[in-house]
């Protein structure tokens, strides 16, 4: 069976937000469906683990801020990333509380929706919830940013606790040119491929990993350069 068959289901990337009494969080997903238009009515797919699984089963309330193509890796690494447990992922970023009490992050995002848990599936290691749609605006015009975009033009990775992740098996080739190394960030998963560079990085195509400079961190989760591993 060739599970990255999975990958041609298509995706979009949204930050969710969500409260527990007086405290909130946000996280990246990509998950989110519109499942009826009458009463509209929207889902989202949240790992058992994450923060924001555990606030959105307390409230029964949720946000979901439409990312658009422009949003950088660096944003989608803090709330994708990072552990809302250990620090608060929205201290530099741009939110507004809604209607549903939920944090609604604005920045990079094209248009929001809010919601009321109505009902939800166990799907073992997530859990589906399914919500009313109560809010919605509509922020700027924009092209929406894609799970495909993401990947092929923004070169982002996939968190291991996201619905949609497949582990791939790291292949061995024999690269007789340096700049031909791919390295890998074992924090995120984000892997450095010298024939892209890193344009938001202002790293030029051709560059070579040991060419990086030495304050060079991985542009979607921060970690240093001594973080990479060869692929």
């Amino acid at each position: 069976m060739d599970i990255t068959a999975l990958r041609k289901i298509s995706y979009g990337l949204y930050v969710i937000g969500a409260r527990k009494d007086d405290q909130i969080n946000a996280q990246i997903a990509n998950t989110v469906i519109q499942v009826c238009s009458d009463p509209a009515t929207i889902s989202v797919c949240i790992n058992k683990n994450n923060l924001t699984h555990e606030f959105i089963q307390a409230s029964r309330k949720f946000s979901v801020s439409i990312l658009g193509i422009d949003t950088p890796l660096s944003f989608v690494g803090t709330l994708g990333f990072k552990c809302g447990r250990d620090m608060n992922k929205l201290s530099d970023f741009k939110y507004e509380i809604g209607l549903t009490g939920a944090p609604i992050v604005q920045d990079h995002a094209l248009a929001f929706i809010e919601a009321e848990v109505e009902a939800e599936a166990d799907t073992n290691t997530h859990t589906i919830f399914i919500g009313r749609v109560v809010a919605a605006e509509v922020l700027r015009d924009g092209e929406p940013m894609t799970y495909d975009y993401y990947h092929k033009v923004k070169r982002g990775s996939t968190p291991k606790t996201a619905p949609s992740y497949v582990k791939e098996e790291k292949k061995e080739e024999k690269k007789e040119e340096k700049k031909l190394v791919k390295y890998e960030c074992s924090v995120c998963g984000y892997v450095y491929d010298p024939e892209k560079g890193d344009p938001e990085g202002n790293i030029a195509t051709g560059t070579a990993f040991e060419d990086l400079p030495d304050d060079w961190v991985c542009p979607v989760c921060g970690a240093s350069k001594d973080q990479f591993e060869k692929v």
